[in-house]
């Protein structure tokens, strides 16, 4: 008996380009940039002043009412996996859609998690006292509430999964559920990623460890759109991004049987961790070889089927040169035959939601045979010897395979590999 082989059929996001999977995509084909300057007061004495904010804001979409009841980063996973779950032919509950709600799981990620309301409810406390704090703050801030609303949501009683594995979160939870898929115990499950940390805070915590990028936050100000340049050589750390994405992941044969539209199938994925340093990656990239490795080795694919790599390449000195190195370590002589990219360079880095928009980028360049560019690319690095696109790139016609990475603090490495169908 072969393997239970998984594939794509719903696709939904908010992001910094915008505010579903259509508006997304074509403005990653085109090489448009989310990241602009923030306008809110706080920002004033921040080290850093510009973000990806994301294009559409929830209160277009979502019952205001209920919004009101989710912290930001649930409510921005609420509207992807409403998309999502449209786009894969479902209406209503599993129940209503003729599914058993048994056998539907959820596996959503968040890097950090109810952030602005865990602090907004602590600034109440201290201004106005205990009584002004939300009763319902708890359900709000805690990292699976976004899982725990999208399962309310479709009526999921498979396993409802929260990975928290910092920047490598959102692939990481497409990896957990192509496990509850082929350990047989879901049929369908919504899985993806989400963030809300453009906040006085975190922007201040990452500012002040060097990990953001301070051009254009000057007194003189500058280009937000140019401050992402993953691989540049004039690259000095990432931009904070914020946003969701969806992917409904399901059994090829329950897909089949309900003559269901496949974007391409999850072939398999490999999780592994440095144990190096809390914050910055092994810089020879043994951990996130591993990870590559392993998801070829679970795809059971050669790294010559490998066209394209959305790498996770977020635009820090040190990360971007690991990257590189880890691809010519698994890739070999194939690694020349490779379209790489970094959608970053548009949307800026969702943390816990960059794994799961990306695997939406990474989908849809095989679904369409076309590899999004990495704009602010204007002086390579002599120490990255990828063939990165700078402009849209056709891919190969024929049965091709491409690699998703994420990696995060602590040391996550996640990789997952995806094949056309």
């Amino acid at each position: 008996m072969g393997r239970t082989r998984v594939v794509v059929t719903g696709l939904g996001t908010t992001s910094p380009v915008g505010g579903d999977v259509t508006s997304t995509w074509d403005a990653l084909v085109a090489g448009r940039s989310g990241v602009r300057a923030l306008e809110e007061p706080w920002v004033e004495d921040l080290p850093v002043k510009i973000a990806g904010r994301i294009a559409v804001e929830p209160s277009e979409v979502l019952d205001r009412v209920k919004a009101r009841r989710l912290d930001r980063s649930a409510q921005f996973a609420m509207v992807a996996a409403m998309e999502a779950w449209a786009d894969a032919g479902f209406a209503g509950t599993a129940q209503e859609a003729g599914l058993d709600g048994d056998r539907v799981g959820v596996a959503m990620a968040s890097g950090i998690g109810g952030v602005t309301t865990l602090l907004d409810n602590y600034d109440a406390l201290l201004a106005k006292g205990p009584r002004r704090v939300s009763p319902l703050a708890v359900p709000m801030l805690m990292p699976n509430a976004p899982a725990a609303n999208l399962s309310l949501y479709v009526g999921a009683r498979a396993a409802v999964i929260t990975p928290v594995s910092a920047c490598a979160s959102g692939n990481e939870a497409i990896a957990h559920a192509v496990d509850q898929i082929r350990l047989g115990r879901a049929d369908v499950v919504l899985a993806g990623g989400t963030e809300a940390a453009i906040h006085p805070l975190p922007i201040a915590a990452f500012g002040n460890m060097m990990a953001l990028s301070k051009t254009a936050s000057g007194p003189e100000g500058g280009d937000p759109t140019t401050v992402s340049r993953p691989w540049d050589t004039a690259r000095d750390g990432f931009v904070l991004g914020e946003g969701a994405g969806v992917l409904v992941v399901e059994r090829l044969e329950h897909a089949q049987a309900r003559g269901a539209r496949i974007y391409a199938e999850v072939l398999g994925a490999g999780v592994t961790a440095d144990s190096h340093d809390i914050a910055q990656p092994d810089p020879a990239g043994r951990g996130g070889s591993r990870a590559i490795l392993g998801a070829l080795r679970e795809a059971e694919i050669d790294a010559s089927a490998i066209k394209h790599v959305n790498a996770h390449a977020t635009s820090t000195p040190l990360g971007d040169i690991a990257e590189g190195l880890m691809l010519h370590a698994t890739l070999g002589q194939h690694v020349s035959e490779v379209v790489v990219t970094s959608t970053k360079s548009m949307t800026g880095h969702l943390l816990g939601g960059a794994g799961a928009l990306e695997a939406i980028a990474t989908v849809l360049a095989l679904h369409h045979r076309v590899a999004p560019p990495t704009i602010n690319l204007d002086d390579l690095d002599p120490q990255v010897e990828l063939d990165i696109a700078t402009t849209a790139r056709e891919l190969p016609a024929g049965d091709i395979a491409a690699l998703n990475n994420s990696f995060g603090f602590g040391g996550a490495n996640v990789a997952v590999a995806f094949g056309s169908i």
